[in-house]
């Protein structure tokens, strides 16, 4: 999961980007970049951190002069937390430069990578995004876009490409519509995000979403697809719903917002506590889900956690003691509020169950007479291969462990889930149009071997296995 943005025919492109990226820093923490084209050179500054960080010094934006940009915020799902894998990454394709900034996550992977190495490709990083960028180095076509095409016919999953290349801005997306994409237009200049809250603080008016399979080219001559592949019925990511974009964000042809709070009326309506004095939330991704479960099951709507929000999103945190750590720099509770009260506190997941239980034993600090815990989603039971860090099922808590076990192990008075029918009945669009394989199990394209987020830093026993 990353954020991407695009930005064609502005002469302030790379302040636009930058912009865009700290509208979608909620999509990625690990690294920032930004590569930006002046018709005659590339430049590009990227770094380790928050985009606030990489880009602290002013004068790193008036380093990246021209009209055409594109930017990346990564969150790693292949390939380890490094540098050289923060994106938008930059190669030469016969002498021309080729920048690419990818959200998403490819299945078909070993096989092909070892197929380019034999065959001589030498990989600078370890991410999934670079085998694009040699498939297109050898396709023949006069135009990077031609190249992009061909190039796409060989590999499979999801992703949501933004390409600056010597014929402009190219967008691309994968045919089952695995990852938001969007596309908006501020008088003469084009934008593509990942999120529309990225067009809304630039001033860009959403225009239309990049459809599932289309392959576009923003230039001088204006917006054009240069091929569309057969459609399939989309398999959206309903997890982007539940918890990865923002609420103020339109995707999939609705509003976050709206069905975050649908699905905290789904909720109420299975797992109603009569008993309860307030509903709180864990904020600020669940803030919506609750308002839909208090206004559903008449419960008293309370803030009981205050958030840091200059402490970043513990989930998307890679490792477990920096999530943990995070719990207790990020929230306080309102004492005044939780104290000799029955509470039920709304959160949108559970993936290991540690950051919930340092939650609860922070609100028991309190002293309210019960806690309730009820999820906006179900369990997470199955690891996700299109773009999310679940990569073992052995770290999902719902996979080891019954609902009472867990129950048991959150120190909660009660625990339920959003039924998996609840979840998609809530849904704007037909339960056939989404993955909901971290629940269900049931994935939508077959998975070829191993596909861990380490995959390529391993060293292989025997290094002539194909």
């Amino acid at each position: 999961m990353c954020g991407i943005i695009g930005i064609y025919g502005n002469p302030e492109a790379a302040t636009l980007a930058y912009l865009g990226l700290y509208a979608q820093q909620h999509r990625g923490q690990e690294g920032a970049g930004i590569v930006s084209f002046d018709g005659e050179q590339i430049h590009r500054h990227m770094g380790q951190g928050l985009v606030s960080d990489v880009f602290a010094d002013q004068q790193v934006l008036k380093s990246l002069p021209g009209t055409l940009a594109i930017g990346h915020t990564r969150y790693s799902t292949t390939g380890r937390v490094d540098v050289k894998n923060v994106g938008p990454l930059l190669f030469n394709v016969e002498d021309d430069p080729v920048s690419i900034a990818h959200n998403g996550n490819l299945v078909n992977l070993g096989a092909t990578r070892r197929q380019l190495q034999k065959e001589g490709s030498i990989f600078q990083t370890t991410t999934d995004t670079e085998v694009i960028v040699h498939l297109m180095a050898r396709a023949t076509g006069e135009r990077m876009v031609d190249r992009l095409v061909k190039a796409l016919e060989q590999v499979e999953g999801a992703y949501s490409l933004l390409i600056l290349a010597p014929e402009g801005l190219i967008a691309a997306r994968d045919p089952y519509g695995w990852r938001p994409f969007t596309l908006g237009r501020c008088g003469e200049t084009w934008v593509a995000a990942s999120e529309t809250c990225a067009l809304d603080l630039i001033g860009a008016e959403e225009i239309r979403d990049v459809e599932p399979g289309e392959i576009l080219l923003i230039n001088s001559d204006g917006l054009q697809t240069v091929d569309h592949v057969t459609k399939q019925i989309p398999k959206h990511c309903i997890f982007e719903y539940i918890y990865f974009s923002r609420p103020d964000s339109r995707i999939y042809g609705a509003n976050v917002d709206k069905l975050r709070r649908k699905l905290g009326k789904t909720l109420a309506e299975e797992a109603p506590i009569p008993s309860a004095d307030i509903v709180i939330s864990v904020p600020d991704s669940s803030n919506t889900a609750t308002l839909g479960y208090a206004s559903r099951s008449g419960v008293k709507h309370e803030i009981g956690l205050i958030r840091n929000h200059y402490v970043g999103r513990s989930f998307i945190r890679p490792e477990q003691e920096l999530r943990d750590l995070t719990v207790k720099l990020k929230f306080n509770t309102v004492k005044g509020v939780l104290a000799d009260r029955e509470v039920v506190i709304i959160d949108d997941s559970i993936v290991r169950g540690t950051t919930m239980r340092n939650l609860v034993r922070l609100l028991r600090q309190a002293g309210p007479k019960k806690v309730h815990v009820r999820i906006s989603s179900p369990p997470i039971r199955h690891h996700c291969q299109f773009g999310l860090d679940f990569p073992t099922e052995e770290e999902l808590i719902a996979n080891q462990r019954t609902l009472e076990q867990i129950t048991k192990f959150l120190e909660v008075d009660s625990l339920a889930y959003l039924s998996l029918e609840g979840m998609l009945a809530s849904m704007d669009l037909p339960p056939d149009h989404f993955c909901a394989a971290c629940f269900s199990g049931e994935y939508p394209l077959s998975i070829e071997g191993d596909n861990g987020k380490d995959i390529f830093e391993r060293t292989r026993p025997n290094k002539n296995d194909s």
